[in-house]
């Protein structure tokens, strides 16, 4: 068991939520789920509680009224292998959401995201700073991150975005 679980607070949308996430994401599954029942604070049948798994990491997603929202100061960073999962999952999340800039986004329920190639970290640690620093320009002109125009940045060909 983890000692640690993201805690996600929705206002009504913790159902809707738990199978959007468990759908884009291919290694996720559904745990357990409680619903309200006669005499609770939310409307009897609806979700209050859902426990769900994404890539391995446990969440929980409440129904708990309009008391609280998300804010981009907490995100969840996706590490890509391959650019077409980097695609998958940002056409995933992005859809009903709001794309940002250097791989973030915002998805439909207001939960920010971060999809970030593995390899970006390694271009961006290189030692030769000119590299790092053209990898850190192309990477600043992008919304959704491409790896073959960070590659191309890092080996100093010209890159368009």
């Amino acid at each position: 068991m983890n000692k640690i679980k993201p805690f996600l607070w929705f206002d009504n949308q913790a159902e809707e939520a738990v199978n959007f996430y468990t759908t884009i994401f291919k290694n996720s599954k559904v745990g357990n789920v409680s619903r309200y029942m006669e005499g609770g604070p939310g409307p009897v049948g609806q979700v209050m509680v859902a426990e769900f798994e994404i890539e391995g990491l446990p969440f929980i997603a409440l129904n708990g009224g309009p008391i609280y929202s998300f804010t981009p100061a907490i995100s969840f960073m996706i590490n890509c292998e391959t650019q077409d999962e980097v695609d998958v999952l940002w056409e995933g999340l992005t859809e009903g959401g709001k794309e940002i800039q250097c791989g973030w986004l915002v998805d439909k329920f207001g939960v920010s995201w971060q999809v970030v190639p593995r390899i970006l970290g390694d271009l961006l640690g290189d030692p030769d700073t000119e590299k790092s620093g053209r990898v850190m320009q192309a990477m600043l002109q992008m919304v959704k991150l491409d790896i073959s125009k960070l590659e191309q940045a890092y080996r100093g060909e010209e890159v368009t975005v």
